[in-house]
């Protein structure tokens, strides 16, 4: 009676004895700050507890920063894949949005681009092809997807201010032959990248099955910056 009593006291204390191997993979960048007690190596751990808040802010920007040059000379890195983040392509796509504001087919209703089916078309859109990623075998995660498809829609984003510009002078056939070479080249460019990213991740005989939603995903967000014109 006292031994089962005992045992009842201790719900939890065969928990000490369970071992979980390093060997067990884990999706994404998982980091534990420890306290300045625990010691790896002889140094002192990194802990963001203590650090001030001007720091941690200038930390997530140069992070933020690095990963828009690697979509810039795309490569086939695990860089922008290890140390993911939504800010980007959040950043990216309000700033999207924003351009695409004030469309001639706005004022007369017509369905021009607005705010909310901007974000719609865009994160939909990046789900949609994260979960066909999943569904045919690859092994990036849900968000590293997500990051990758935002932070590549940035030469789109840059053709979209290049537009803008354009059509200050007015619309005619060489302002469409100069926003067509843009839009085409940042097309090929956003398509480029995030395969040259993900292609790793990916079964080698489901490849195309990956990169066609990938292409028409860019493909209508192209399509509507080229079709932009402003209102009068």
């Amino acid at each position: 009676m006292a031994a089962a009593e005992e045992d009842a006291s201790r719900p939890f204390a065969g928990l000490s004895d369970v071992f979980i191997s390093e060997d067990i993979p884990v999706e994404g960048d998982i980091n534990v700050p420890m306290g300045s007690a625990s010691k790896r190596g002889g140094e002192d751990e990194f802990s963001t507890l203590d650090e001030p808040v001007k720091e941690t802010i200038l930390r997530d920007l140069r992070a933020v920063g690095n990963k828009f040059v690697h979509v810039l000379y795309p490569k086939r890195s695990s860089a922008l894949l290890r140390d993911w983040d939504l800010w980007g392509p959040l950043l990216l796509c309000v700033t999207l949005a924003l351009l695409l504001q004030g469309g001639a087919a706005d004022s007369d209703d017509q369905g021009g681009p607005q705010f909310a089916e901007v974000f719609v078309i865009i994160w939909f859109g990046s789900i949609i092809i994260t979960l066909n990623s999943k569904l045919l075998g690859g092994t990036i995660s849900f968000f590293q997807s997500l990051c990758v498809l935002g932070y590549c829609i940035m030469p789109l984003t840059v053709a979209m201010v290049v537009c803008r510009i354009v059509l200050l002078g007015g619309p005619g056939p060489i302002s469409f032959a100069v926003r067509l070479i843009v839009v085409t080249a940042s097309f090929g460019w956003s398509t480029f990248a995030s395969t040259a990213f993900l292609a790793d991740s990916q079964p080698p005989n489901r490849k195309a099955l990956v990169v066609y939603p990938v292409f028409l995903f860019y493909f209508v967000i192209g399509w509507i910056v080229l079709t932009f014109s402003p209102s009068q």
